[in-house]
């Protein structure tokens, strides 16, 4: 699996439509989403899924006259979040991509019906002219995390979970994940935000943004309810090597201040951004930490616009630019 720096062919994105993802909130959902695939297109070719032929013209009225590659398929979903439902491209060795399945069970049950969602890896994969492999892992795009160099970042409780692969042990797991990805260390961490129902997925917390520099998400005050885990998540990452034997380089990300619903806190996470060419496409929401975080960015990746998108009712599905969209690498 190349790590998200390395040149991409295109990213793939389902349009939002789910009211109870979005609750009386789907029409600005899909304004912010809009952005969001805009910005991506600026980039690099887009495909984005549509539910059916009347949602794909009412899709494309949004588009038209902005001269951007944009490609829409019919795909039936269930919800917008193609990082999980989608399939993790990986290199063949031959000069080919293989489309890797991992069978999405809705972050381990949590919210039916998901059989269309289940389905899109394999839709992605034909659309993308990828061989579809079927893991015999349960898992989400979302808790995986590489350096491209053989590391992988990931998630005990994202992963190491009995709603997910019950009764599998943790050396069957790391070995099909060595296979499928082609990594030879994989870093464990223990980091679920306050208010995250994929159970701690790593793109929330701690990010790669070049072979030995990891980017975490940190919040200072002892009293805020991530800090103690993001300390934990700090430390080891401070402590661990990857696959050549460095020594990870740690670079703080700050936590956006609380966004609540009806009290709910909700994850939002400047960790949750995208690389795609030329740019990184980071989450926005409207607060003065939003400067600060695209200022980190553009330090850790040079040579790259940072490009800010509001987020502030996307974050209400639990998730942000990287949850919504899926690389598809260049060939070799």
């Amino acid at each position: 699996m190349p790590a998200e720096w390395e040149r991409h062919a295109a990213t793939w994105l389902a349009w939002p439509h789910n009211p109870e993802t979005w609750v009386d909130c789907v029409d600005a959902a899909e304004a912010e989403y809009q952005g969001l695939v805009e910005a991506i297109a600026q980039a690099e070719p887009t495909h984005v899924l549509v539910k059916d032929a009347e949602h794909r013209a009412a899709v494309a009225a949004r588009f038209r006259g902005k001269s951007l590659p944009i490609h829409l398929h019919v795909v039936p979903t269930d919800d917008a979040w193609i990082r999980d439902t989608g399939p993790t491209f990986v290199h063949d060795g031959k000069g080919g991509l293989s489309a890797v399945d991992w069978g999405f069970n809705s972050w381990g049950g949590k919210y039916p019906p998901w059989d269309r969602d289940a389905e899109v890896a394999g839709h992605v994969a034909r659309l993308a002219s990828a061989r579809h492999l079927r893991a015999t892992l349960t898992l989400e795009g979302g808790a995986l995390e590489v350096d491209g160099e053989g590391t992988l970042l990931a998630t005990r409780s994202s992963i190491l979970t009995p709603t997910r692969n019950p009764g599998r042990a943790v050396e069957s797991v790391e070995e099909e994940l060595r296979q499928r990805l082609g990594v030879t260390q994989i870093v464990w961490l223990d980091a679920e935000l306050a208010g995250d129902d994929t159970d701690g997925h790593i793109d929330n917390v701690a990010r790669f943004v070049a072979p030995g520099r990891v980017v975490c998400a940190r919040v200072l005050d002892p009293a805020h309810p991530n800090h103690a885990i993001l300390e934990e998540c700090r430390a080891t990452l401070l402590g661990s090597r990857d696959a050549h034997g460095r020594a990870l380089e740690v670079i703080d990300l700050p936590l956006p201040p609380a966004i609540e619903v009806d009290g709910a806190r909700l994850p939002g996470s400047y960790v949750n951004f995208l690389i795609a060419n030329g740019r990184v496409v980071m989450p926005s929401f409207g607060v003065a930490s939003d400067a600060r975080a695209a200022e980190i960015l553009a330090k850790c990746l040079p040579g790259r616009d940072v490009v800010s998108v509001p987020c502030l009712t996307l974050v209400r599905g639990f998730g942000g630019p990287h949850c919504l969209s899926q690389q598809q690498p260049a060939p070799e």
